[in-house]
C-alpha cells in the first residue's frame, strides 16, 4: 500500500514536471507540423477510404457477372453460327 502510494506520488510528480517543461512545448511544435504536413499529403479519411473500397467491390462483382454473361452470348452465338469460327 505504501509502495503504491509512493509510485503514484512519483508518476504524479514526474507528470508536472514534464508539463512544466520545454518537452510540453515541444510535443505540441511536432503534433502541429505532423498535421501541417498530413493536410499538404492531400490524404483521404477513413471513412472515404471505406467507401471507396465498396464501390470497388461492387463494381468487381459487376464486371465478373458481365464477364460471364459476355462467355454465355459469346457460346451461343457459336452454337448458333458453327461457319462463324473458321
Amino acid at each position: 500500500m505504501l509502495k503504491e502510494k509512493l509510485f503514484d506520488e512519483i508518476a504524479g510528480k514526474i507528470s508536472d514536471v514534464i508539463a512544466a517543461s520545454p518537452a510540453k512545448d515541444v510535443e505540441k511544435n511536432v503534433r502541429a507540423m505532423m498535421a501541417s504536413a498530413f493536410t499538404k499529403m492531400d490524404l483521404v479519411t477513413r471513412e472515404e477510404f471505406e467507401v471507396q473500397q465498396e464501390v470497388l467491390v461492387r463494381s468487381r462483382e459487376k464486371l465478373t457477372e458481365l464477364e460471364a454473361r459476355i462467355a454465355e452470348l459469346e457460346a451461343r452465338l457459336q452454337t448458333n453460327n458453327p461457319q462463324d469460327a473458321l
